[in-house]
């Protein structure tokens, strides 16, 4: 039985980009229906953690400063997009990115000291994993899973840090930012970029340079189901068994489940549970525990709920 911290706030809920659009507040509402409703709040096991701010000292590791200004600069007006025309602005975005850059450092923080016992930490709103150092993408402003590498390595001398995306699309603005870097390991599974944005994530993709042979992306095509995920998952399991890492973090995208609009793969929620089962041991075994969990994207709100509670439940209740 593990503390696990779990980063919810109306702060979280403010990065939303309307009513209509996929990437709405409803999604958090929806999770946080489930999870209260769960025998694990009961338990003692799962903490309530506050969103936390960012600031651009720390953003400006990752992302650009004519970048961040110009975020900063839309966020008054809420006019117009902030990529090619596939994430809108809203007046506010800059700060609602902010707290989700800040909620994901605060997971690193809380797992790296241990803070009241807490070994796991899921941020619901995090894993905006398309974001550039200088452009948004799919949805995403900041990319808060970037920032949170620099930071660990930066904050708390890490080295060796093992980033795991199973949401459906692929992390091409984790994997293009860290694809000569030796010392982040990706494990991404994804349906094939020929189907589906961003159209990158293929098998030839193992890193560049110093970085060949540390990542490892798993395309799945369209109707995929658990049994394909789960086959995959065990590459990955092989793929890692031989390394050593401080700290994974797991973008745990729930749209990959079958009902999703945006996509065209038919996992259930145990795709996740098996997942998480697979991760939490490994934290324990390789990392001190320290694992922390992001929602990543996911556009129907009954699959991402009931998929989030589950990645919550294996970290808080999972005796491997």
């Amino acid at each position: 039985m593990c503390n696990t911290g779990v980063i919810l706030g109306k702060e979280l809920s403010n990065y939303s980009f309307g009513e209509k659009h996929p990437l709405n507040s409803g999604r958090l509402d929806a999770f946080w229906s489930q999870i209260s409703q769960s025998e694990t709040i009961d338990s003692g096991n799962l903490k309530l953690l506050s969103p936390a701010l960012a600031d651009e000292t720390t953003i400006s590791s990752f992302h650009d400063k004519n970048y961040i200004n110009f975020v900063k600069e839309s966020s008054k007006t809420g006019l117009g997009y902030l990529d090619s025309g596939d994430t809108p602005s809203f007046k506010g975005v800059f700060e609602a990115s902010m707290y989700v850059v800040g909620s994901t450092l605060l997971a690193i923080d809380t797992v790296i000291n241990n803070t009241n016992g807490i070994l796991h930490a899921f941020n619901p709103i995090g894993g905006l994993h398309h974001a550039r150092r200088n452009a948004a993408g799919g949805f995403c402003v900041f990319n808060d899973i970037g920032n949170a590498i620099i930071y660990a390595r930066k904050k708390y001398n890490l080295k060796k840090i093992l980033y795991v995306d199973i949401d459906a699309h692929h992390g091409d603005g984790v994997y293009y930012e860290f694809e000569q870097d030796p010392d982040l390991i990706i494990a991404d599974i994804h349906e094939d970029g020929s189907f589906l944005y961003p159209g990158t994530g293929f098998e030839s993709e193992n890193g560049l340079g110093a970085g060949k042979g540390s990542k490892l992306n798993l395309p799945l095509q369209p109707g995929a189901t658990d049994s394909d995920f789960i086959s995959a998952f065990m590459k990955i399991e092989n793929f890692i068994n031989s390394m050593n890492f401080e700290l994974i973090i797991f973008q745990c995208g729930a749209d990959g489940l079958s009902g999703d609009p945006l996509t065209h793969l038919r996992y259930t929620e145990k795709s996740h549970e098996y997942a998480a089962k697979t991760l939490h041991r490994v934290a324990h075994d390789k990392a001190h525990g320290r694992i922390i969990g992001l929602g990543g994207g996911g556009y129907n709100k009954q699959n991402l709920a009931i998929a989030w509670k589950k990645v919550v439940e294996t970290f808080a209740t999972d005796q491997s």
